[in-house]
């Protein structure tokens, strides 16, 4: 019972499947319904001949003389009824007989003078149908029947079972489907995976053209993830080899005589280092092999104030003195590092803000720069984008500094946020789940 259908069948047989499937339960079940209601129509034929054997009896008692009539009731009694006469009157009509009480006297309108009376004898579980009709002279004769009734009214069981049916089929057609199509979900699943985590092969399961887009898939992440490792390989190789030359060059600047030049050429190679190593921090982003672990946030920002302090530079922590998260500690100080290299190349003091709520941590870096204009807030995120009407000329790199930092929050599943401060500077605003 693993497989209800078989696996070669493609998408739209296996969906023809199931539905035929369904049909042939509707089918079984109605067959057994309409056997239930053969049933209940020969209980109609038993009720035919009740009243066809009320009608004989009335006639057979109302020719017997008062004395005789008790005898003649008893003999008048089958293996079905047991007959009796007696002068006291019957109950009234049960309401739930009512129905019943129609079609005897549809089937024998003879009864209609006699004030047919039906109700309900209870006998320990077993209800029995009972009742009287009236003769001329006032006198009643009672029936009841012999065997016990299994329903007051076999319509509504009928519709409650045919409901119950069509509830099983739905839900197992709708089961049927869901396993059908599970092998989709799960591709959709791990195409939103795709790059954000380990890529892993998918098994190759399911109907014929979910099977071959599922194959399609499995190459298509092992040919992405090749020429992402080509990639980094060819970034490692690259950087090696401009960096050589570049090292060559500032040992060389160091002999170069007159003082302003030596400095304008270590300032060029220095500029052409910092643009490598942005390039390359940026372009092998993808590789992430650090992964999240519980370390002090608190500890981190203070101690890289501490740092920025000790080389000179003003750069305070105001927070918690102790607040462990779950992240990646290496990419979240190189993202705290080059936002605090922003704020200190335009501005002259930082100050770094760790709070938190609830539902998350917040961190803040601020600046004393002349922050950057409203409309190009988002785009300077944004990578090889540089504001140089907004900061100094003279900024180091490619434009990549803040394209990093929004790279490594979105591991962490934060965000970055911009914003202009209102007595002036830049706040970058990183907000992190907790």
């Amino acid at each position: 019972m693993k497989r209800l259908v078989h696996p070669s069948l493609g998408l739209i047989g296996r969906v023809v499947a199931i539905l035929l499937l369904a049909m042939l339960v509707e089918f079984t079940m109605n067959a057994v319904l309409y056997e239930r209601a053969s049933q209940f129509s020969v209980r109609d034929d038993v009720g035919r001949r009740l009243a066809e054997h009320l009608v004989i009896a009335r006639r057979l008692t109302m020719d017997t003389t008062v004395p005789d009539r008790p005898a003649m009731a008893r003999r008048l009694s089958t293996p079905h009824y047991t007959m009796a006469w007696s002068a006291t009157a019957p109950a009234p009509t049960d309401p739930a007989l009512t129905q019943m009480r129609a079609r005897v006297l549809s089937w024998e309108p003879v009864l209609r003078s006699g004030d047919l009376r039906l109700h309900l004898d209870t006998i320990g579980e077993d209800s029995y149908v009972a009742g009287a009709s009236a003769l001329p002279d006032g006198s009643w004769l009672h029936f009841r029947t012999v065997e016990p009734i299994d329903s007051l009214d076999e319509s509504y069981s009928r519709i409650l079972i045919a409901f119950v049916v069509a509830g099983g089929v739905m839900v197992l057609g709708g089961a049927l489907i869901g396993r059908t199509l599970r092998p989709m979900r799960q591709l959709a699943d791990a195409a939103d995976r795709f790059g954000t985590a380990e890529p892993r092969p998918l098994v190759e399961e399911g109907p014929g053209e979910v099977r071959r887009v599922i194959t399609a898939f499995n190459r298509m992440q092992a040919r992405i993830q090749q020429l992402i490792e080509d990639r980094t390989q060819a970034l490692a190789a690259v950087g090696h080899d401009i960096r050589t030359p570049l090292a060559r060059l500032r040992l060389r600047a160091e002999g170069v005589g007159p003082a302003p030049l030596r400095d304008e050429i270590l300032e060029d190679v220095a500029e052409m280092d910092a643009m490598v190593a942005s390039l390359l921090a940026f372009l092998g982003g993808e590789d992430d092999p650090e992964k999240p672990v519980l370390t002090d946030l608190a500890v981190v920002c203070a101690t890289l104030a501490d740092d920025a302090a000790d080389h000179g530079r003003e750069v305070h922590y105001v927070g918690p003195s102790h607040f462990e998260h779950r992240f990646r500690p290496m990419g979240m100080k190189r993202a705290l590092i080059n936002l605090i290299d922003n704020g200190l190349h335009h501005g002259s003091v930082v100050t770094i803000v760790l709070s938190s709520t609830p539902g998350e941590v917040v961190l803040r870096i601020e600046d004393d720069g002349p922050g950057i204009p409203e409309d190009a807030l988002q785009s300077v995120l944004e990578p090889f984008v540089r504001l140089d009407t907004a900061r100094r000329r003279d900024t180091l790199g490619l434009g990549l500094g803040l394209a990093i930092v929004v790279r490594l929050v979105d591991l962490e599943r934060g965000v970055l946020r911009l914003s202009n401060l209102p007595e002036g500077g830049l706040r970058a605003e990183i907000r992190l789940p907790r």
